[in-house]
């Protein structure tokens, strides 16, 4: 039988959210921010959602070896239901079965279902416009600012 009550939030992104429940946050290890390499098995989408998601992530702190697997099964779900999009975008929503009746093509169940997988995995990540404005993130440094240079936060 599971734990109840919502899963526990990791100790980086309550310190993150500003620690909103005040309480002392236990410490954790925490795995250094970088850049998984990208599967060579991914499909084309797949691979073009990871180039895509993949640099921003590492830049905010917020991707690491250790996230290879949730990526992948990210940009898996994205590449499935862009492919059953553009499928029902080409054959449509409905069909006409041989005894004449209008059906719902299977594809939009699966396309649903792929589309909760998208967003499931996007606000893991922290994708979701509002899951980024719970975090606090510091502000990016602008490389051309020469204040920022003269500081030596470049």
């Amino acid at each position: 039988m599971g734990s109840r009550g919502p899963t526990a939030e990791p100790p980086w992104l309550k310190e993150l959210k500003g620690n909103p429940g005040k309480r002392k946050i236990k410490k954790a290890p925490k795995a250094a921010p970088a850049r998984p390499s990208c599967p060579a098995w991914l499909d084309e989408d797949a691979k073009a959602e990871w180039a895509r998601v993949a640099p921003e992530l590492e830049r905010l702190g917020l991707l690491t070896h250790l996230d290879r697997a949730a990526l992948t099964c990210y940009c898996v779900s994205y590449s499935d239901w862009v492919s059953l999009q553009k499928f029902l975008n080409e054959k449509g929503l409905l069909y006409v079965t041989p005894a004449g009746r209008l059906r719902e093509r299977p594809e939009v169940a699966l396309a649903d279902q792929a589309m909760k997988a998208v967003l499931t995995w996007a606000r893991e990540f922290g994708m979701m416009p509002a899951g980024r404005a719970r975090l606090h993130l510091p502000p990016p440094i602008d490389e051309d600012d020469e204040f920022d240079r003269f500081l030596g936060l470049d």
